[in-house]
């Protein structure tokens, strides 16, 4: 069995769903899950949490799947490489559902090739701009929708990332 970590995080979860989430991540990985709650500012009456996580290769991919459609709740999930595996990121919404990316060595989104020529099929079919899939393909509606929740609040760990160009 192939080993690798990640991010789990809680961008909002109503507190009633707190212990449930715990419950379910923890199941997927085998060991209690217990992360430091505090009050999401971006929605009132909901919590957010992080943590890092070891588990096996799929163990992303377990979690979304444990909490998706789960009403009220926002969260994303990373899987690093592993020399065997590309990395995964899950990010979900209640209204726009899960979506999934394979992450390269390096954090780049790797969109398989079938879904691209699909893309520019449609785009030139005149259903959509290729721009709109493209931005699909690249998880952009989810990230305008999370961004507002991925701030930190007053007193929660803030994680800098620094961009390499």
């Amino acid at each position: 069995m192939s080993a690798t970590r990640g991010v789990f995080y809680v961008h909002s979860a109503p507190s009633a769903l707190c212990p449930h989430i715990e419950w379910a991540v923890g199941g997927v990985l085998g060991v209690p899950v217990n992360p430091d709650w505090t009050p999401q500012p971006a929605q009132s009456g909901t919590y957010r949490a992080e943590f890092s996580w070891t588990g096996k290769v799929g163990a992303a991919a377990e979690m979304a799947s444990a909490l998706r459609g789960w009403n009220h709740l926002r969260f994303e999930v990373t899987e690093e490489p592993t020399s065997s595996t590309e990395g995964a990121r899950f990010s979900y919404t209640p209204d726009l559902g899960v979506f999934h990316a394979v992450m390269g060595l390096h954090g780049d989104i790797m969109i398989p090739e079938d879904r691209l020529k699909a893309s520019v099929v449609r785009a030139a079919l005149g259903e959509v701009t290729l721009e709109n899939e493209i931005d699909k393909l690249l998880g952009k509606p989810w990230d305008d929708e999370l961004e507002t929740f991925r701030h930190a609040g007053e007193g929660a760990p803030v994680r800098w990332l620094h961009q390499v160009v």
